[in-house]
């Protein structure tokens, strides 16, 4: 017999004989992967209720993870951007004019210290720098933030923000995931998980030069969530931001048609693994990051490109200047990937603002590359349009002590400080909450960051206390057992 004739007969009989499972995968592996392409190509909704009861990995791979899914109830914001000072800001040198503080100063301070501090402090310490009150709100900026001052009428500024830990680590953990003490999942990942990304084409959660420290990776990842809902690090803290972009996103040497044959291949031999061992998170996972990274070899050149940006938009976010430029990329960058349908931007400024000493020196250095990026992004959001759907969070996993720490410098605050928001469905120009009356601990509407992660997924149009995922015996949920909308600031 020829081995024409041979390789016939042996097919023959292949297909005329009843197949098991695993043979029939083998021999339809291409057809399979067509299938598996067609669903993901399909831009269909899925509501999201079901998922609130808690997911499991075989719901995750029913579907397309990533995939746009309806809010709740009508949303005011479609999509967050995180502007991260990490270190700790202080509010009593920034936002929250404190009268007494600086009439005071080198006195003792009026009542106790907190049981718990980070390192010793001595008496109180007034503010190098000159308030003054701005826009119609007549909110309270200092000589730090000039341009910013400009935009108070479109901020909300939250003065009674408080948190759990006096520590960099736990402190930056409960502000990204709700918890200071374990690995759970970030902010981000929770708002991807309960409505999806907007863009296919792109990931629905990016950080942006992300610090490395003080939980690194743990402050945007996925934790127990299926890994399609991990946060995507565009460069790191060491990376400038100009060379921060997506990598290993082009490929010279395979044609895309023979990449799309060897990924369905690929997708036929995990979905035959997931038949025989069930859900496995891990891999379903990674069969969604392959066919992402594909997709995103058409959208993220684009994307990354800045050439197309008018001279006059390079301007408005300081490029043109060596000190604001790092920045100012990665705030336009920030808008670029926005107004793409990327769902949550993270922006970090890493890691800077922890002045136990020179603090009217690093404090002034820290403000002039961050001020004049962070009001164009507003600005540009605003002619964009995009602000009244885009929430804007400025802030830093606490604030800073109104006593001195050494002649020149404060120490850790998480007792009370200052966060802002904009655009999204809070209301501008407006303050809510108050700390005492040398700016130390959180006195009037006090706001727990569980509080402010609730009102942040109300904005999203979720509710903080549905949106679950069960996992090890229980649901999780961002705000644990805790947390409260802020409806006040809400427009």
């Amino acid at each position: 017999m020829s081995n024409n004739n041979r390789s016939s007969h042996h097919w023959y009989g292949f297909w005329n004989r009843r197949l098991t499972r695993r043979e029939m995968l083998k021999a339809s592996s291409v057809g399979f992967g067509s299938l598996a392409l067609a669903s993901l190509c399909a831009e269909e909704k899925q509501t999201s209720a079901a998922r609130f009861a808690g997911l499991s990995s075989g719901d995750v791979a029913s579907g397309n993870p990533s995939g746009p899914r309806a809010s709740q109830f009508p949303p005011r914001a479609k999509r967050v951007i995180f502007l991260f000072m990490h270190g700790g800001p202080s509010q009593v040198d920034i936002f929250d004019y404190k009268p007494l503080l600086q009439r005071d100063h080198g006195k003792p301070l009026p009542f106790s210290k907190p049981r718990i501090v980070s390192s010793e402090t001595g008496n109180l310490l007034r503010s190098p720098w000159a308030f003054k009150q701005h826009g119609q709100s007549g909110a309270w900026v200092s000589d730090l933030f000039p341009h910013l001052a400009g935009c108070v009428d479109d901020l909300c500024f939250i003065h009674s923000m408080h948190g759990s830990n006096s520590r960099h680590g736990g402190a930056l953990l409960e502000l990204h995931t709700g918890s200071d003490t374990f690995v759970r999942p970030s902010m981000g990942s929770w708002i991807n998980y309960g409505l999806g990304t907007e863009n296919r084409n792109l990931p629905g959660f990016i950080t942006i030069c992300p610090t490395l420290t003080h939980g690194g990776l743990n402050n945007w990842s996925s934790a127990f969530l299926p890994a399609a809902y991990q946060g995507t690090p565009v460069g790191n803290a060491g990376t400038p931001s100009e060379k921060a972009t997506l990598p290993f996103i082009a490929n010279t040497e395979t044609p895309r048609d023979i990449q799309r044959m060897e990924l369905d291949f690929l997708h036929a031999m995990n979905s035959e693994q997931l038949i025989r061992t069930g859900p496995d998170l891990a891999l379903e996972g990674r069969i969604d990051s392959f066919e992402l990274a594909f997709r995103m070899q058409m959208a993220a050149p684009e994307l990354q490109d800045i050439s197309g940006e008018s001279p006059e938009t390079l301007k408005l976010y300081g490029l043109d200047d060596p000190k604001t430029k790092n920045f100012g990329r990665q705030c336009l960058m920030a808008r670029r990937f926005a107004e793409r349908g990327v769902r949550f931007v993270q922006v970090t400024h890493s890691y800077k603002w922890d002045q136990h000493g020179q603090l009217k020196r690093d404090h002034t250095n820290n403000a002039a590359e961050v001020d004049k990026p962070i009001a164009g992004l507003l600005k540009d959001l605003k002619a964009r349009g995009l602000l009244e759907d885009t929430l804007v969070l400025w802030g830093g996993e606490f604030g800073r002590t109104p006593v001195a720490q050494g002649t020149d410098g404060r120490d850790h605050n998480p007792h009370g400080f200052t966060m802002w928001l904009a655009g999204g469905g809070v209301r501008s120009g407006t303050k809510y909450g108050a700390t005492d009356d040398y700016g130390y601990y959180a006195s009037e509407n006090k706001v727990h960051i569980h509080d402010l992660h609730a009102t942040i997924l109300h904005l999203l149009g979720l509710d903080h206390e549905k949106l679950t995922y069960r996992y090890s015996g229980r649901d999780f949920r961002l705000t644990d057992v805790y947390g409260h909308v802020v409806k006040d600031i809400l427009a």
